[in-house]
């Protein structure tokens, strides 16, 4: 928001103050109703009275009906945007393509290129004075006599400077695409929010964008309210304002107390229907963004004095709510808007940190390069050959150093892979691409690669596994129990009547069933489907409810109990002409029977209900309905006098004593390909639990036909009463231990609360029963699902039936609302994985080879085989080509064939480990084979020690080429990191990858033969071609030779494999938190002692010790813990011999080896 739109945006919309004497004819202006929107509570209501009369009187000056809403005439519509602005808060402006440029150009090694290469220019222009200079100086001027070679010594500064601006300018068009893919991203999402509004009596759904000032808009439970309003008409809303004044207790509204409903502000409870009165930058939200916007904008501008002058005039204006809080939710506000920059998944953390650590060494490997290089040339010159420092030479000389702090930079410039974090966002933009296709919106980045760890999906019932298509296909009426709806005629006119009422009016008014939109099609359902599918039933019966519910329209209802997850029912009171009560009341069928104490018999009359009956009808009524999947649902009625009028907030009291009318069995069929989907997530090492609020046979059922549990296996199917029973303490306080218990054997959690799924995401997370730590996805889509899809690692929120709650809660947004849908999201988070593992294997192949051959080469030669421009270009191929190239290799069926990583994994395994020596062995020979020997096998010049601005030899030139070439087909074999054969399989299904291999093929072919001075490189014949690619194509054979190595006859990847676990305390994720990650150098420099006493002392006593580790589970989780904490503060090197450490030693609390020992190996 930090930037002059918004209060220039701000401003525009709000020239019509009361100057404009009520603008475009309405009969309030846009500063009236933000003034109105300050107030709070009875103040408001006062408000309202005193300035319009009242609610009517509002909405007659806005030209709007409260019960028809607006017409929806266009030209209306948009002179209502005109006057009180649109309903968006303007984003803050995208950065320009020459600001990326500018931020690509910090980067410190471009910079120093940079500046060595301006030196380089500059000296390299410079002309010693008298012509003899060339004996004097000694070996530093042979080879400038060529006056002509003199003249390009420029060329290798500016060819740097060039290669500089082409990697600048990459990397920046590389941010821009990646910032416009995440604001399409944000637009869809954006724009996938819709709002139910009433217009022309209609009530249709609008984008949030389309409200405007005066529209007539209905909420209900689980909303996020998009404007600011005044409640109209409410049944039991309560709202949670806790996002704008921090107090976190919901907040009960009525129409005459407290009618002031915010945006951004959650519907927790009820329903109703508001006026709307302030939009975008007008509401409440708004104005807080703007202020944070006009405050930064105020700083950016201080010299234009106009602008600061109007920005402290919009500040002035925009105090936002008129209480404490308004500086409190600033501060909210702009952490919420920081939230965005720190977010880094912990992938890309790993990888930053290996970045910095390979970077670190890079550094050492240059720096040692230079001093080497300048000490042998200064001992050549002065100390051996005995030669004064004249000053007409020190032009030379310094040229001589510049070209040797080029190497050294160069050095450092392959051995960075600042193509790392790279490879990641490309990865992640594409999957992210993809998975809209497979029908996973991602909020979060990160969550899409947390996903490929997934262990374990705790699952919704109702339209995740199931179609969320509710039918009604059985019900028990006059003590009957029918397995088919029954023939009108078959019931008693008087309980037909009621039973029809009960269902028409206490039930949302918004749920409807529509007609079909094609011929022969289901029916539609719009709302809540439960109440679809009861709805359905009285069509059945064929009556039709729209007639009852005009005759009571939903203002008149008289008083509403909102369905919620403690009711578990809903409640709706009417007044009947005779002035006395009736309520009607529906809910599961267990809790709505207990508070029955009567019946209707089969003349509709009512009879007693007695707990025997009660008990013989769940044995022989609804168990029956469950153990066949359905839904049952208990209608209910009851009714009051008129005198004395009831307490109707004495809930307990009044829903009681109720008559029961019957007992509805709902189905809601399995979807056909979630038991395919739940084989593939058990087959990929996943757990699926489902967690329903349904009765616990139903729960079963479905779970057996879904293949969540087999017959037969050892599993637990508990509701939430014994859930609570087992993982609680005398005290009522959860307790890990008992949790670890029950969550391993646990599938079917049914009649579970919100704070039940809460509970059991929190344990399964904290668990130290196994040794990687749980990662839990979760599915929801009620408001009350929220906690648990926040503490979740991924959290899935329902796009077509989810909240708007969960869906700000969530991660992922399913827009289909299907379990299959999340099994696309493991792959595609495994596929995530692998990408970079590809990528990384290939990297550090490239960055050991070319650091150890600059830095051996320019020791041994005093100049490094592969010129500073050269490593330019292989730099470019290594980060952005084949980041793009293996980052984007499409995910295949065989990811979901093995168990998950875990999050203990060290990112290099033990086969890329040997894949990246291996491949690093076979080109260090070949190039060192060229360098030394080159000249004798081709039979050419010797390219080696060559004098200062000397041409560029053949003998270099085979030396890139080959280099390059090798790497192009390692880039093949890095396709693939379990030690697969076939290399090529599935090459043609990536476009990407072909169309770069051959690209950079062909772009390397020009560089050989047309590049010239600037590249160091002169053509090569065919022939000369041929060799290059034979020796480059040895890559993909000597492949085949390494994956026939098993790992298990090396013993060191072991355990190298092992050293670079990272050591965490599972569970404790608050004391990690911020250090997520253990330090790199840290790790190395353990790796290296523990190494060291290996070699030191006895071998087999530390194995037999490990070992004894490994084998006592019971001390598993006590060394973990300790070798976190306490390993960093003790250091290995305490241990003054761990030959003799004793197995009851080693697990004291005190004694340093239980520090030393795991700190390798647990």
């Amino acid at each position: 928001m930090g930037d002059l739109t918004n209060s220039d945006y701000y401003a525009k919309n709000q020239r019509n103050d009361g100057s404009s004497n009520h603008e475009g004819g309405f009969g309030v202006s846009v500063m009236e109703l933000r003034d109105l929107m300050e107030l709070r509570g009875g103040e408001a209501v006062v408000k309202i009275q005193e300035d319009y009369g009242d609610m009517d009187g509002l909405c007659q000056r806005l030209k709007t009906s409260p019960t028809e809403g607006l017409t929806g005439d266009v030209t209306d519509l948009d002179k209502r945007k005109e006057v009180y602005g649109e309903n968006l808060i303007p984003p803050k402006k995208p950065k320009t393509f020459l600001q990326l440029v500018w931020e690509a150009l910090q980067d410190v090694t471009l910079i120093i290129l940079e500046v060595a290469a301006l030196i380089s220019l500059g000296l390299s222009f410079y002309q010693p004075p008298g012509g003899d200079t060339g004996e004097s100086c000694g070996t530093a001027a042979a080879g400038a006599e060529d006056e002509g070679e003199a003249e390009a010594g420029w060329i290798e500064g500016a060819a740097i400077l060039l290669s500089v601006v082409c990697v600048v300018l990459v990397t920046a068009f590389n941010d821009w695409s990646k910032e416009k893919q995440f604001r399409g991203l944000q637009s869809r999402i954006e724009q996938e929010q819709k709002f139910q509004v009433v217009r022309a009596a209609q009530v249709i759904q609008l984008p949030v964008a389309d409200i405007v000032v005066g529209d007539i808009a209905q909420i209900k439970y689980g909303d996020l309210l998009p404007a600011d309003g005044v409640l109209i008409q409410g049944n039991d809303l309560k709202i949670d304002e806790s996002s704008l004044t921090g107090e976190s207790d919901h907040v009960k509204k009525e129409a005459d107390k407290d009618p002031m409903l915010l945006s951004g502000t959650h519907v927790m409870e009820g329903s109703g229907r508001m006026l709307v009165t302030a939009v975008g930058v007008n509401s409440q939200t708004g104005i807080i963004f703007t202020l944070l916007g006009a405050g930064e904008a105020g700083e950016e501008e201080k010299k234009e004095k106009k602008v600061k002058k109007q920005d402290g005039a919009a500040a002035m204006e925009m105090q936002p709510l008129k209480s404490a809080e308004g500086g409190e939710m600033e501060e909210k506000e702009k952490k919420k808007a920081n939230v965005s920059k720190k977010e880094k998944s912990v992938l890309q953390g790993k990888l930053t940190k290996l970045a910095v650590q390979i970077g670190k060494a890079g550094l050492v490997m240059s720096a040692i390069t230079v001093i080497i290089l300048v000490l042998y040339f200064a001992v050549d010159n002065f100390v051996l050959q005995k030669r004064p420092w004249l000053t007409e030479c020190t032009p030379i000389y310094v040229q001589y150093f510049v070209k040797f702090f080029i190497i050294g930079v160069t050095v450092l410039v392959v051995a960075v892979p600042e193509g790392l974090p790279l490879a990641v966002t490309i990865s992640l933009a594409y999957s992210v691409k993809k998975m809209m296709k497979d029908n996973n919106l991602v909020r979060h980045l990160d969550a899409c690669e947390t996903m490929g760890n997934a262990t374990a999906i705790c699952s919704d019932k109702t339209g995740t596994l199931t179609t969320n298509r509710m039918t009604a296909v059985a019900c028990y009426v006059g003590d009957v129990h029918y397995k088919e709806i029954p023939d009108p005629g078959a019931l008693t006119a008087k309980s037909l009547d009621i039973l029809v009422n009960a269902i028409s009016l206490n039930s949302a008014y918004t749920t409807k069933i529509l007609p079909a939109t094609k011929e022969g099609g289901l029916p539609m359902q719009v709302g809540n489907k439960t109440e679809c599918g009861l709805l359905g039933l009285v069509l059945d019966l064929k009556r039709d409810y729209q007639p009852i519910r005009n005759q009571i329209p939903e203002e008149n209802l008289y008083k509403v109990y909102t369905f919620n997850s403690v009711r578990k029912s809903m409640s709706t009171v009417i007044k009947l002409s005779d002035g006395s009560f009736r309520m009607y009341s529906k809910g599961a069928s267990e809790i709505v029977l207990k508070k029955c104490t009567k019946i209707l018999n089969k003349e509709g009359e009512p009879r007693v209900f007695r707990p025997r009956d009660k008990d013989e009808m769940v044995k022989k009524v609804i168990e029956p309905m469950a153990c066949d999947g359905l839904r049952t649902i208990c209608v209910a009625y009851r009714d009051f006098p008129a005198d004395p009028e009831p307490l109707w907030d004495n809930e307990n009291d009044i829903l009681n004593e109720l008559t029961a009318v019957c007992v509805v069995g709902i189905e809601d069929p399995v979807r056909p390909e979630v038991p395919d989907a739940i084989i593939r997530c058990q087959r990929a090492g996943i757990t699926v639990r489902m967690v329903t609020g349904d009765n616990i046979n139903t729960a079963r059922a479905i779970a057996i036909k879904c293949g969540i549990i087999h017959p037969g296996e050892d599993f637990l199917c508990i509701d939430g009463k014994e859930f609570n029973r087992r993982i609680r303490n005398e005290k009522g306080e959860v307790e890990q231990e008992l949790m670890d218990k029950v969550w391993p054997k646990l599938r079917v959690l049914a009649r579970s609360s919100p704070t039940d799924k809460h509970t059991l995401v929190k344990g399964i997370i904290d668990s130290c029963l196994t040794d990687q730590r749980q990662v839990v996805a979760v599915t929801g889509d009620g408001t009350n699902d929220g906690p648990a899809l926040k503490k979740a690692d991924v959290g899935f929120a329902m796009g077509i039936a989810g909240t708007d709650v969960a869906k700000e809660a969530s991660d992922i947004i399913l827009t289909d609302d299907n379990f299959s849908s999340i099994v696309k999201a493991v792959m595609w988070g495994r596929n995530v994985y692998d990408s970079i593992s590809k990528f990384l294997q290939f990297q550090l192949t490239v960055n050991v080879v070319a650091v150890i051959v600059a830095f051996t080469g320019a020791c041994i030669t005093q100049d490094s085989p592969l010129k500073a421009v050269q490593m330019l270009w292989v730099n470019l191929i290594m980060d952005t080509f084949a980041s793009l190239a293996l980052a984007t290799e499409p995910p295949t069926e065989a990811l979901l064939m093995r168990k998950p990583y875990g999050r203990n994994k060290p990112l290099i395994s033990s086969t890329m480990t040997k894949n990246i020596l291996g491949h690093g062995i076979y080109q260090l020979v070949i190039i060192f084979s060229l360098l030394f020997v080159g000249e004798q096998i081709f039979d050419i010049d010797c390219g080696r020690n060559a004098p200062l601005h000397s041409p560029p030899s053949e003998h270099y030139t085979i030396i890139f080429n080959t280099f390059v070439l090798m790497q192009l087909f390692n880039e093949i074999n890095a396709r693939k990191i379990h030690g697969e054969r076939n290399v090529f399989d599935g090459i043609f299904k990536n476009p990407i990858f072909c169309s770069i291999v051959f690209g950079t093929f062909a772009i390397q072919f020009v560089i050989v033969q047309f590049g010239g001075k600037p590249f160091s490189c002169t053509p090569l014949d065919l022939e000369k071609w041929g060799w290059c690619t034979f020796l480059g194509l040895g890559e993909l054979v000597w492949g085949q030779v390494i994956a026939t190595i098993p790992n298990s006859k090396l013993r060191f990847l072991r355990g190298a494999g092992q050293l670079t676990k990272k050591n965490e305390m599972p569970g404790d994720e608050d004391m990690n938190e911020d250090n997520e990650e253990i330090d790199h150098a840290e790790r190395e420099l353990r790796r290296g002692q523990v190494l060291w006493f290996r070699g030191l002392n006895r071998i087999q006593t530390q194995i037999d010790v490990v070992n004894t580790f490994k084998s006592g589970s019971s001390y598993q989780g006590q060394l973990r813990r300790q070798s976190s904490t306490t390993s960093q503060n003790q250091d290995v090197t305490n241990v003054s011999s761990p030959s003799h450490v004793s197995l009851s030693n080693a697990l004291s609390p005190t004694s340093p080896a239980s520090a030393a020992a795991p700190a390798g190996q647990c």
